[in-house]
């Protein structure tokens, strides 16, 4: 998955989380139904906010409040779980530029020769799939009233841009074609949901969330570029770190103010994914700042292969001597945990290499370790908890409680209804 908004489940709250994941998923189904199981692989998280922005902006008489949703059969990335979708013409148009513009990233990789795709035969069934991606992308389109020719001159234009731009270019006359592509994708989301007074205000959020997108991109592939010798647009106009930064920030407030204009049914996910996850997106990507409840702590667990949700504590020691006969009721040394009575909460005898190997290659496999409530270790046979349904987090909840149960408890919100004991680092 890719993408510049990847918000925290933690930040996000259950309720939230639930709508986001609907949304997601509902992308991913939306590209198999009309284009094939390959074209999941276009899903994208930035791509899904075409659908949120579709959805947020149904008029409240609508069935269901705007929110149309399905149950989905069980998907090894849930943890073989079923769940609410979105359906509607917002996935729909998520899919449509989610797999135009893929096919242009895919047509770019094969031009400039990457990876595997320097190899003819491999470059051939490439073009092959990005020619199909691209006339489904424009059906699907069109059927929900969206010319992606925008997207597909957008992606023509970038190339002869790129081309001429050097030292002393502004940056942002490289940026316009991707923020002229997805003014246009926001913009059309007001007329699916019957509401044409938007277009303008998210044509211009759009065009910011653009250039903030090209502006990332840039920044987290700096170094690797100048690595492998490849175009970058930081490099190739001189634009400094500094410069990129003012610009980053200046395209999140204008978002913000941009969205201060548009008229919402609910807006709530909309807020806080361009409101609040977008300013983290760009400490992320400039290195000054992160989620930390991903940080290692003492009080809270550690990674799904680290160590033990709840550590084990051993009894006291004896010390060990070989002369004397076994009992089984003798306390047991800090490094034989597994032995005694499983009934008594011991872990079961942990597995060996292979065997160890085995199973993690099946935890991985069926997505058990993001995704499972709990599963067994497949070294230690310890029982873990999923990576995504840890309710810790140290830099949520000032109020110092779980944010999950914090968001849904608290009566002291803010008027965005949803950021709650001074969660809220931002102006709602």
């Amino acid at each position: 998955m890719f993408g510049i908004v990847r918000p925290c489940r933690h930040r996000l709250g259950r309720r939230l989380t639930a709508e986001w994941t609907a949304h997601l998923c509902g992308l991913c189904l939306a590209l198999r139904s009309e284009h094939g199981q390959l074209a999941r692989i276009a899903t994208n998280y930035d791509g899904l906010l075409i659908s949120v922005l579709t959805e947020a902006q149904a008029l409240p008489d609508r069935a269901g409040g705007g929110r149309l949703r399905r149950t989905a059969g069980p998907c090894p990335l849930r943890g073989m779980r079923t769940a609410p979708v979105a359906l509607g013409e917002g996935p729909r148009l998520a899919a449509a530029v989610s797999l135009v513009l893929a096919s242009a990233k895919v047509r770019d990789h094969v031009a400039d020769g990457d990876g595997v795709l320097s190899r003819r035969p491999v470059a051939l069934a490439a073009r092959k799939v990005a020619a199909s991606w691209s006339r489904s992308g424009a059906r699907t389109g069109a059927g929900v009233g969206f010319d992606t020719a925008v997207l597909v001159d957008a992606v023509d234009r970038q190339t002869g841009i790129e081309a001429l731009a050097g030292p002393g270019t502004p940056l942002l006359t490289v940026t316009e074609p991707t923020e002229t592509a997805t003014a246009a994708a926001f913009a059309h989301t007001a007329h699916l949901a019957g509401r044409p007074g938007n277009a303008a205000p998210l044509a211009e959020a759009g065009r910011l969330f653009g250039r903030l997108a090209h502006l990332l991109d840039a920044v987290e592939d700096r170094e690797a570029d100048a690595a492998r010798g490849a175009w970058n647009p930081l490099t190739a106009t001189g634009t400094t770190l500094a410069e990129a930064r003012r610009l980053a920030d200046d395209a999140v407030h204008g978002i913000g103010l941009a969205l201060n204009d548009v008229e919402f049914g609910d807006g709530r996910l909309v807020h806080r994914l361009l409101a609040h996850e977008l300013p983290r997106s760009v400490d992320r990507a400039f290195g000054t700042g992160a989620c930390t409840h991903t940080a290692p702590a003492p009080h809270r667990p550690q990674g799904a292969f680290g160590p033990p949700l709840t550590p084990y504590t051993p009894g006291p020691q004896v010390p060990h001597d070989p002369r004397a006969p076994h009992d089984p009721q003798a306390p047991q040394g800090p490094g034989r945990p597994w032995e005694g009575d499983p009934a008594e909460g011991k872990p079961p005898r942990p597995r060996g290499l292979f065997a160890g190997c085995a199973a993690a290659l099946g935890l991985c496999c069926t997505c058990q370790v993001c995704c499972a409530k709990e599963f067994e270790g497949p070294w230690s046979r310890r029982k873990r908890e999923g990576c995504c349904h840890s309710d810790w987090c140290d830099a949520c909840c000032e109020c110092g409680d779980r944010c999950g149960q914090c968001v849904e408890g608290c009566t002291n919100c803010c008027d965005c209804g949803n950021c709650c004991c001074n969660c809220c680092d931002g102006d709602c």
